[in-house]
Order: structure tokens, then sequence, then C-alpha cells
């Protein structure tokens, strides 16, 4: 009998982050279920909800939590803009060259830098970018159309919670204005996706929340599953996850003792 070794993981972000449960399976039916068997006055504190960019758990809140908002995380978000640039760039090489990429290749050479947020490189590592792949002819321009693209994305999500929603609108509009002037395939699924997640997407910006701290709890199951060379027994991989996650939760909640003399 075949398991899913990484589980679903439901964190509660307020306060102290908590592990609430590992739900086996990442399908929607295994999620609504879970959420269906807590008590409504629970359900009812259930404001917001972040996830990544999967159509199962928007579907499980939007049935066991009609009322809580589905805050998709910024992080996976700019994630797919740097693969759209990926795909791109691959393409382009793939097309113009007849082979992979190879390090004589100005798209090749600068695919880390590409990757890199615009505002972290130096006006001179940038200006060498951009002149190496505007001289590549047509590999460089459909790379550089596509970084615009990702950077028009990420200038969006980079607004701050409460920001003015004209300032929103202004940014939206360029970023898809830049992937219909692009022409790129691959721009355009992105702009797809932002329209089809836009509600979630939104509420990523005015109110900030991630689920950073979800994907911290996935990093820890991971080194478990990998110290322990795989877990033949399915309860057992879930209670060392569950022992290594409440770490820092039971170390904040740990009973003090009141002895003289005793230090706390």
């Amino acid at each position: 009998m075949l398991h899913d070794r990484w589980h679903t993981a439901i964190v509660d972000a307020a306060g102290i982050a908590r592990l609430l449960a590992h739900i086996d399976g990442r399908t929607a039916t295994a999620v609504t279920g879970w959420l269906a068997a807590q008590p409504d006055s629970w359900k009812a504190q259930v404001t917001h909800v972040a996830i990544d960019l999967s159509a199962s758990y928007a579907k499980a809140v939007r049935e066991a939590l009609p009322d809580a908002v589905v805050v998709a995380d910024k992080f996976h978000l700019v994630a797919l803009g740097n693969q759209m640039l990926t795909e791109v760039r691959q393409h382009a090489t793939r097309t113009a060259r007849g082979r992979r990429g190879r390090k004589k290749d100005p798209e090749w050479a600068a695919r880390r830098r590409l990757l890199l947020a615009h505002e972290r490189l130096t006006p001179d590592a940038f200006a060498k970018l951009w002149n190496a792949l505007a001289d590549a002819g047509d590999p460089g321009a459909e790379v550089l159309h596509a970084y615009a693209v990702k950077e028009r994305l990420r200038s969006l999500l980079a607004l701050a919670p409460g920001a003015d929603r004209e300032l929103i609108a202004h940014r939206l509009y360029q970023f898809y204005a830049q992937a219909v002037a692009s022409g790129l395939p691959e721009a355009h699924r992105l702009a797809e996706t932002i329209e089809a997640w836009w509600p979630a997407v939104l509420a990523a910006i005015t109110t900030g929340y991630t689920n950073a701290r979800s994907e911290g709890y996935n990093r820890l199951a991971k080194h478990v599953g990998r110290d322990a060379f795989g877990f033949r027994n399915p309860v057992n991989h879930r209670r060392r996850i569950r022992w290594a996650c409440t770490r820092q939760h039971r170390r904040e909640s740990a009973k003090k003792t009141d002895l003289p003399g005793q230090l706390r």
C-alpha cells in the first residue's frame, strides 16, 4: 500500500506558529473532511487562509470555510514569474540555436542574474546584462521581454498592505500590457493565471499574509523523512514530523517552576 510521504499541513499563524494537523494526502476531500470535523466556533474565527496556487486547497477552503478569504502566497507568484522567464529562455535558445544553452550563449550565461530582483543588481551589472542580451539578437530580445514581464509582476506584488487601489490597478494594467506586448505564449499563460487567481492575489497585496510558516514546517517534515532514510510506517512518520514541528510551541508553552532560586 502506498502512502503520500508529504502530508498536508494546517498551521495557525496567529501568535506563535502552531502545527494544527497533518492530513494524509493533498486532495480537496481530505482537507475538507478535516475542516468539517472542527467546531463551528473555531471555524468562525478563521478569516483568511494563505495557500500556494493549489486548486484543491482553494476548493477545500471555499467549501468548508465559505466566509474566509483565500490569500495567494507572494513567494509562489514570484516563482511563477521566474519559471515563465526560464521557459522563455530555454525555448528561445532551442529555436534560434537548435540546441540547449551553452556557456558562450549570453542568455545562458545570464540565467542566474535574470532571476534576481532588479533592485539587487548594481547599475553596472544591469547595464552589462541588458546590453549583452540586446546584442544577442532574437533570443536575447525574447528573454528581455520575459524579464520585463517578470519585473512588472514583482512591482505589483511589492505594494505594501494598504496601498491605494488606484495604484494597484495601474500596476496590474502595466503587467497585463507588458505581457500582451511581449507576444510570448509563456507570458500570456502567466497573465491568465494571475487573472484567474486575482481575488486571492489582491488579498495577498492588501493584507500581506503569506504561508511562509507552513512552508517552514514543510521543510522540517522533509528533513525528518530524509534523516530517517524514509519511513515504512506512515503513523511513525507522522508522529516524528509532529514532534519536530511543534518543538518551538512546546518550548514556549512549557510550564515553568516557581521553586526558590530557580532561574526562569
